[in-house]
């Protein structure tokens, strides 16, 4: 018996780590759209990494409720560029962020989709050919460099890095027109691996507000699965330096057929303010790595997110919040509606060491199941060495209450409408905090369409 499970393993991994060369191969067909030194040892840094690391697989602390072996099945290719019309674009432009967009369609910059007449003097939205000089001097001490770099599927990013998606405020400055990151994936016949890479760099003093979003275009709705499968491999680096305040917000609306796996790493320095507001509605599976690493005193950060699923969608949140300084404050809610047979995950670890005294951490993942064949899986963690500070964390899992729903019917509301209103009452907790309009009317036309 023992042998046979050897075999297994071997077995297992020699597909594992064929996959991972095919990946790396895709992967270096592509050079950055700027020579750099520095570029240069990045990439070949996170190649050798890969050599070194597993797949990872439910064998992992970190994987064990994921199932991504379903990648190992699809022999992905790097996308190559397509043309979209201004039409097809229009879907998914917001008003108030019409005239500071930044578009990139299968992880390749789109200058004539992108729009920037809106920014001030002191703002650059762009990619990475057009930063100016003096910003790629400073290049070296931001991409690449936050913690968890060496991950899987960061580094695997890093490997085959050929362009960013960079928006980089200077200090001092306020902007007030949001700016809008919008990355968009053709579905093909082909099964394309696209990585995007995303860089905020927040100056001191600066203040401004960020949507990054993924969309899918497809001839149906993108919830339809179509056979159609794409791998989108993300990272984001955010930095805040000292008194700076950015405000997050991340859509996903891949197609349901795709997968989805993502990382956000945020760097706050001191009395910086952090907020995120994380939507996940799309992909078949989508797994998102949410890190906040508090690197001075007075930092605030604050986590919002929102998970609704439906069929066999699996959604895997894993969050990480490092308070490592006196006075730092965290408040974190995610909720999860999950229906018919999918799969929502949530794991939130809050740090607090003997360091970060008088700090005051929230935690709360609250679940709405409406299908019996539904499935939730979570774990909210605090791990606390000091010992003046004020925590707490909390998780629930609850079905639409029963008397609720009658309570509405017996005023007049039929079952559907009275399902409705409360499903829309357990999202607008995190929908109404959103300054969007026009993505708050999506969201919620979504919201209605996905749920019974």
């Amino acid at each position: 018996m023992t042998a046979a499970v050897v075999l297994k393993n071997e077995s297992v991994n020699s597909l594992e780590d064929s996959y991972l060369s095919k990946l790396l191969s895709q992967c270096e067909q592509k050079n950055a759209v700027i020579q750099s030194e520095f570029l240069t040892d990045l990439k070949q840094k996170a190649a050798s990494v890969l050599t070194q690391s597993q797949f990872p697989n439910k064998r992992d602390e970190e994987w064990q409720f994921t199932d991504i072996s379903d990648l190992l099945k699809i022999d992905f290719q790097v996308a190559q560029e397509t043309t979209l019309t201004t039409d097809i674009l229009n879907q998914f432009v917001l008003e108030e962020a019409k005239n500071s967009r930044l578009v990139f369609v299968n992880g390749i910059y789109s200058a004539e989709l992108s729009n920037t007449t809106a920014l001030l003097e002191g703002v650059y939205v762009g990619n990475l050919s057009n930063l100016s000089d003096a910003k790629k001097t400073k290049l070296a001490s931001y991409l690449g460099q936050q913690e968890g770099s060496n991950e899987f599927f960061t580094a695997l990013n890093t490997a085959g890095l050929d362009d960013v998606a960079i928006a980089w405020v200077n200090s001092d400055v306020m902007i007030e027109t949001p700016i809008h990151l919008l990355f968009l994936s053709v579905v093909d016949s082909v099964p394309n691996i696209i990585q995007t890479r995303v860089l905020v760099v927040a100056e001191p003093h600066s203040q401004f507000s960020i949507l990054e979003s993924y969309g899918a275009v497809t001839d149906n709705c993108t919830d339809r699965p179509q056979k159609k499968p794409y791998f989108s491999n993300v990272v984001t680096e955010i930095y805040l330096a000292e008194n700076s305040e950015v405000n997050h917000i991340r859509n996903q609306r891949e197609s349901g057929d795709s997968f989805h796996i993502a990382k956000t790493v945020i760097s706050q320095a001191k009395d910086s303010r952090y907020t995120n507001y994380d939507f996940n509605l799309g992909a078949k599976l989508c797994r998102h790595n949410l890190e906040i690493y508090q690197q001075g005193e007075q930092t605030e950060s604050n986590l919002h997110g929102l998970t609704i699923i439906a069929g066999r969608q699996v959604s895997d949140t894993h969050s990480a919040i490092y308070l490592r300084y006196p006075h730092g404050k965290s408040n974190q809610l995610h909720k999860c509606i999950v229906d018919e047979y999918s799969h929502a995950i949530f794991s939130g670890k809050v740090f607090v060491p003997k360091a970060a005294q008088m700090t005051n951490a929230n935690q709360l993942n609250r679940n709405l199941v409406l299908s019996s064949k539904a499935r939730i899986n979570t774990k909210p963690e605090l791990q606390i060495t000091a010992d003046n500070v004020k925590c707490s964390h909390g998780a629930t899992v609850s079905q639409l209450e029963a008397d609720e729903v009658f309570y509405l019917r017996s005023r007049g509301l039929n079952d559907y409408d009275a399902r409705h209103l409360l499903l829309d009452a357990f999202a607008g907790e995190i929908l109404d905090k959103v300054s969007l309009k026009s993505l708050q009317q999506r969201l919620r036309q979504c919201i209605s369409c996905r749920t019974i």
